[in-house]
């Protein structure tokens, strides 16, 4: 039998303001344990809870940028359980009329023969709410608990069941990262906790339309951890069912050592945590005037600019979809194309995408703490196009001006003269140099002369390999075709 994979995922964005959402107390990460609480935190008798405005400004940033519906009036609710590192006995949240209503984001996904489409993803909601404390198992037999997370403030963002592969569901979860760090409404900071995943994963046989019992899948904060999490959980569940199985509806965790998932609970419906309105705060009010305010001074979207790129520079969907997955790398990349002029944004793009990305992926660095200025980096390409310096010594180059960490545009000329890396546009040497690569490579020579184009650049390899790198290589290229004619 053939299955299909049904996804839906909930994500607890954690919001960037000073303070909890409904009392004063701070939310900086690493503070010794229970030191940024308040009596409305730890749930002491007589204290009340009041709303942070900016936690509702950062909601309606997103509500807009989804394009969602702004609740004008929402309520919140008390959901209630009983964890240990839940004061109340209630998490305040909000569950009939959320904030946020609605909305989509769309992001790309590369199909098996290697073309990338666009994946567009319903949501049904978006909506604010506390965060609980945590509990610490730090000794063998003693627990704590730490309640400076406590009243932190979330956002909840509840997709439909729409994802029908892992990679469709770690597209969307970037998609949603990028653009809750675009906005700067959460720091975004999976290791933190800051951006967290439950994944509710159920499987179906191929055509029927009754979706399957999904399993979700708590707290997960990393993209790979995330990816094998859903494809074991598919697997698990596949074979429970091809063994003449049923799959039990379960909350279920993740162990990335044993790259398994574990029961943790049987998972419960809306009606078991009994909400209702929490009476300690009134509606929540968004006037249109509110809402006006805060979409003027939005920046433009990850979308927007995708698009932009794509029409006003010309690059391919794939290339302006990585260059806008962080504000820090589109602000770059746009830094770069102003210095070298827009028909170069495709060489600027494949730079970004090739060198410098591997670079930040080796050092461990973000975009925004690259050592190599933008301007630097435009000096590097320039270089490149007026022959001065060829691709491998502008690698070369690049990467000492990593090392260097001046920031100063002359240290690259400086660098080049260093290292000798310049081009050699000495004719007769280039050409004493050709015709003993010609000699040593009488085969290649023979393979070219019978049609085979690789041929010739098997032999231009080995003429760069022989001026080490300082040869133009259109000088080159043009020579060596005069010669073999």
């Amino acid at each position: 039998m053939k299955w299909e994979v049904v996804i839906g995922l909930e994500t607890h964005v954690q919001l960037t303001t000073e303070s909890k959402i409904f009392s004063g107390a701070p939310t900086r990460f690493g503070a010794e344990p229970n030191t940024q609480t308040s009596p409305v935190d730890l749930a002491l008798p007589g204290s009340l809870p009041v709303m942070n405005r900016r936690a509702v400004e950062r909601a309606i940033q997103f509500g807009l940028a989804i394009g969602a519906k702004v609740a004008p009036t929402s309520i919140f609710a008390r959901k209630n359980y009983f964890y240990p590192d839940l004061p109340k006995g209630y998490q305040i949240s909000q569950f009939a009329i959320p904030v946020v209503q609605g909305g989509s984001i769309s992001f790309p996904v590369v199909k098996k023969d290697g073309t990338t489409e666009m994946k567009t993803v319903n949501l049904t909601r978006a909506h604010l709410e506390e965060d609980a404390g945590k509990s610490v198992h730090e000794q063998q037999g003693v627990s704590g608990i730490d309640l400076n997370r406590a009243g932190t403030p979330l956002l909840e963002v509840v997709t439909e069941p729409e994802m029908r592969s892992p990679a469709e569901a770690i597209g969307y979860a970037k998609a949603l990262h990028s653009l809750v760090t675009w906005l700067g409404i959460s720091d975004g900071n999976m290791q933190e906790g800051s951006f967290r995943c439950d994944l509710n994963v159920s499987v179906r046989p191929v055509g029927q339309e009754k979706f399957g019992t999904r399993c979700e899948i708590k707290n997960v904060n990393s993209f790979r951890f995330m990816e094998e999490a859903m494809n074991y959980e598919i697997q698990r569940q596949i074979g429970v069912l091809e063994d003449g199985g049923k799959v039990i509806q379960q909350t279920r965790g993740y162990d990335p050592d044993k790259k398994t998932t574990f029961k943790m609970r049987d998972k419960e419906d809306s009606e078991e945590y009994r909400y209702f309105p929490d009476p300690d705060l009134p509606p929540l009010v968004i006037s249109n005037e509110w809402v006006a305010r805060v979409k003027g001074a939005l920046p433009e979207l990850p979308q927007a600019m995708r698009a932009r790129l794509v029409e006003e520079l010309g690059l391919p969907v794939y290339d302006a979809s990585v260059l806008t997955q962080s504000k820090a790398m589109a602000t770059y990349f746009e830094a770069v194309v102003k210095e070298v002029g827009k028909e170069q944004a495709k060489q600027v793009a494949n730079w970004l995408m090739g060198d410098v990305s591997s670079t930040l992926n080796r050092e461990g660095c973000d975009i925004a703490d690259i050592p190599v200025s933008a301007g630097q980096l435009a000096l590097v390409l320039k270089r490149i196009n007026e022959g001065t310096i060829s691709n491998k010594n502008a690698k070369e180059l690049f990467r000492a001006i990593w090392e260097e960490k001046s920031g100063e545009l002359a240290a690259v000329d400086q660098l080049i003269e260093k290292n000798d890396w310049k081009n050699s546009n000495d004719t007769g040497a280039l050409e004493a140099m050709i015709d003993e690569v010609l000699a040593a490579n009488a085969k290649s020579v023979e393979e070219f002369r019978a049609g085979k184009e690789k041929a010739f650049n098997a032999l231009i390899g080995q003429a760069m390999k022989a001026s080490k790198g300082k040869a133009n290589p259109a000088q080159l290229t043009e020579m060596l075709k005069k010669k073999l004619s």
